[in-house]
């Protein structure tokens, strides 16, 4: 899965129509964009008294209802033009609130330029218990996301350091754990293990697929499993987890990295907090299912801003003794036995 991919997505095409991707340093146009403050002001120190930034944001929060080219934050309320939303990672700079992105968005932030190829693709979710309405469900959400499944699943580059990645995709029914992306990550496991690859995982999920009874729950186990061979070979597993990251995939991959990143703000859980507080009768303090409550109580090695992700990431493999390659040494043999050269 090449560029080509990526330029069938249009928020992808978005981005390549502002020709803000570089020749030769690897970035991404949103981790270039992201780098400059997207509330402007004058010579002064003043902002634009048009009332919004040279990135489309506005100045101050509003009840309005956002237009058809606008976006609210989901934070704070603040008006976003739908292109500076996306330059901008969809981060607000009036309250930092992270907004939730897709999984092919992640690719285009964290990956170099047309590195990336996909692994297992062609497993999809079915119907093998025949639940009512899940296969409507199930062909609804494969017309919403850009993925495919709940997980998109390939390796690519970060920074010219070859890598393994699984980022989970909120737009499939929130990123449920079912069979099909049980197999893919599993799938992606192995591919890493025979390649010597890193691990990262974006974890972006509402927990174990209900529909699929102990088909999902049994993905649990599998992708640990998984993960332990990895650990066993002597390779990293990086969990970054986003928000929501919550119930099974919480009680399994989320929870095993070596080193485990977070994003602000993330909702990072098992169960929610209304059950549990009618379970043990006790009121629960404000935010302790939040990135920076985990941090604080050492569930979470450390948060890391969006805009600063790909940074965070290249350090940490450099620390693990991974090294930038030059391109035509880089070539990826799959586990189904594709040769993918990035």
């Amino acid at each position: 899965m090449k560029l080509d991919f990526l330029k069938r997505k249009k928020w992808v095409k978005l981005e390549l129509s502002n020709q803000a991707w570089t020749s030769g340093g690897g970035q991404s146009p949103t981790a270039h964009v992201a780098q400059t403050p997207a509330v402007t002001t004058n010579a002064g120190g003043a902002q634009s008294p048009t009332g919004k930034s040279d990135a489309g944001v506005s100045l101050s929060p509003t009840k309005n209802p956002p237009g058809p080219d606008e976006v609210a934050c989901p934070g704070c309320g603040t008006l976003h033009s739908k292109q500076g939303w996306a330059r901008n990672l969809r981060v607000c700079p009036a309250c930092g609130k992270h907004g939730r992105i897709t999984s092919v968005e992640r690719v285009a932030q964290i990956l170099d330029l047309e590195t990336f190829s996909p692994i297992a693709q062609e497993v999809t979710s079915k119907n093998p218990l025949k639940f009512p309405d899940y296969q409507e469900k199930l062909d609804k959400a494969s017309l919403q996301s850009e993925a495919g499944d709940a997980v998109l699943t390939g390796t690519g580059r970060i920074h010219n350091i070859p890598a393994a990645l699984f980022i989970m995709e909120p737009d499939f029914m929130m990123g449920s754990l079912g069979s099909a992306a049980g197999e893919r990550i599993t799938r992606l496991v192995e591919t890493a293990i025979e390649n010597r690859l890193p691990v990262i995982g974006f974890c972006a999920s509402g927990g174990a697929r209900m529909q699929e009874g102990i088909l999902s729950l049994m993905q649990m186990a599998k992708t640990s499993a998984a993960l332990g061979r990895l650990s066993s070979a002597g390779l990293p597993y990086i969990a970054v987890l986003t928000d929501p990251t919550t119930g099974g995939v919480t009680a399994s991959y989320a929870m095993l990295g070596d080193v485990i990143l977070a994003e602000p703000g993330a909702l990072i859980g098992f169960a929610g907090q209304r059950v549990i507080e009618q379970t043990i009768r006790q009121s629960l303090p404000d935010g302790f299912q939040r990135a920076e409550f985990l941090v604080d109580k050492g569930f979470v090695d450390r948060i890391v801003h969006r805009t600063e992700m790909k940074a965070a990431l290249e350090q940490l493999l450099k620390l693990h003794g991974f090294a930038s390659v030059s391109v035509a040494a880089v070539t990826i043999e799959s586990k189904g036995g594709d040769t993918h050269v990035s």
